[in-house]
């Protein structure tokens, strides 16, 4: 019989920002509840974790897995943000599936302590660690690093292919299960192509079967939120697994927190903020994935200049040069930017996001009403979500995704913004928002529901 440290949570990442800093914010929850936690990354990887948790400890300890080498990456190449071209994706997917040998050296060696954990919460694209569990008869949990929604919304379209609900492009369809209407544009796009040869669409397969096949899923959202959606997103799981809703995990934490950026960088942005009247600046960001064309960064710089309003924007393009004369209205930062101080400041009364999970908690946890421009992956969902079902924000009209070199115009930009800052429509999203704020704070404080989810999850486990 195998015997579980009941206090013990052992924490395992997929090797990007986007999915590791929600795990990150988890740890801290954890650590706040009395719980021991092995957070577990690769030695690339290791200085932004130590650099994000408190000191190891007996409460706390940080653990490397060799991370494999592929002559097609460099050796630095450890975390999806630093990978040079989208076309080495399914090569990084693929050796992340060669972890497993070591984490199960790992699991044994913990076994062998008398040390094994209570469970494993693992990233959604480590579907391997759950056949590592069932060895050591340890339960693994998932972080999907999405809201209920839109695992629900994508958990119905991968069993039911759009293909078979929608004939034309601009036609709209139900999605089954629900009574959510979506159109073509929003369906992520491996979820559209649905190619078996694409080694992304079968490394997402391979990982759904084991996902749905786990003991529960960690969700990074919170009952005010995503609450209605919980029951459609379970039943797509094996009978007894159930879904908790424990976020914002970054208010867990007091929201304070920033990653990879100096302290004098911050100062300079919050004394540049500082100086601004309340609710008059936009801040633009579109996570560390998405790769906006420098042609299309031309267009949304002279659209934020026709706009009349302040910015701070984080840009990521290595090879943009920005236009004579727009630093003179705004702020560009180069890389990261320290987004949750940025958002959090009362000088910043609007967000342009791609819509990525993190970023949408991050805007509405702050009250601030979003200009959705979803570019990837299921952001499109989430933009849905956000403007559709939450009502605290708009939408950028993107046209069709599938087509290649389509770029939105500066005049289409700058109304957006000035709609969201300005207008009636952006108003009441900025209404909205605010109420959703305070609901977030709700759900994080001392019997809130998400710190019921996490101490209810916790009690699952023991049971």
């Amino acid at each position: 019989m195998t015997t579980l440290n009941k206090d013990h949570i052992l924490i395992f990442p997929f090797m990007a920002k986007g999915h590791t800093i929600p795990l990150i914010d988890l740890t801290h929850s954890l650590l706040h509840h009395s719980l021991r936690v092995t957070f577990i990354t690769t030695p690339i990887n290791l200085p932004f974790i130590l650099g994000s948790l408190p000191p190891p400890s007996s409460a706390l300890q940080v653990l490397t897995l060799p991370f494999p080498s592929s002559p097609l990456l460099p050796p630095s190449c450890q975390s999806t943000d630093h990978l040079t071209s989208p076309d080495l994706y399914p090569t990084f997917l693929h050796l992340t599936k060669l972890l497993r040998r070591p984490f199960h050296d790992l699991l044994q060696n913990l076994s062998s302590t008398g040390d094994l954990p209570l469970c494993v919460i693992s990233d959604f694209f480590l579907g391997w660690t759950l056949d590592v569990c069932h060895h050591f008869h340890v339960p693994r949990l998932v972080s999907h690093g999405m809201s209920a929604f839109s695992m629900a919304i994508c958990k119905s379209l991968w069993l039911h292919s759009p293909y078979d609900l929608v004939s034309d492009d601009d036609e709209s369809f139900v999605v089954p299960g629900s009574s959510l209407r979506l159109t073509w544009a929003d369906v992520p796009v491996n979820y559209r192509l649905r190619d078996p040869d694409d080694p992304v669409f079968r490394f997402v397969d391979e990982t759904g079967k084991a996902d749905v096949n786990s003991w529960g899923v960690i969700v990074n959202s919170f009952a005010d939120l995503d609450g209605d959606y919980v029951g459609l997103f379970e039943s797509f799981y094996r009978a007894g697994a159930r879904a908790w809703l424990v976020g914002p995990l970054l208010l867990g934490r007091g929201g304070e927190a920033e990653y990879e950026v100096d302290e004098p960088d911050v100062a300079r942005v919050v004394e540049w903020l500082d100086q601004r009247p309340g609710g008059s600046v936009l801040y633009v960001s579109f996570g560390t994935q998405t790769r906006v064309s420098d042609g299309q960064l031309d267009e949304i710089a002279r659209g934020l200049e026709m706009s009349g309003y302040d910015f701070v924007w984080a840009v990521r393009s290595k090879t943009w040069v920005v236009p004579d004369g727009l630093e003179g209205r705004g702020l560009v930062l180069r890389g990261w930017a320290p987004q949750r101080q940025v958002l959090a400041h009362r000088a910043t009364g609007g967000f342009m996001s791609h819509c990525g999970w993190n970023s949408v908690l991050e805007g509405l946890s702050a009250g601030k009403p979003m200009l959705a421009w979803p570019m990837m992956a299921e952001q499109h969902v989430n933009a849905k979500f956000v403007v559709a079902e939450l009502r605290a924000g708009l939408r950028i009209p993107t046209g069709k995704p599938w087509e290649d070199g389509f770029v939105v115009e500066r005049a289409v930009i700058a109304e957006g913004v000035k709609e969201l800052m300005e207008g009636e429509k952006g108003e009441m999203a900025r209404e909205r928002a605010r109420a959703l704020a305070e609901a977030a704070q709700r759900a994080v404080k001392p019997g809130g529901s998400s710190d019921m989810g996490l101490s209810g999850a916790h009690r699952g486990a023991t049971s």
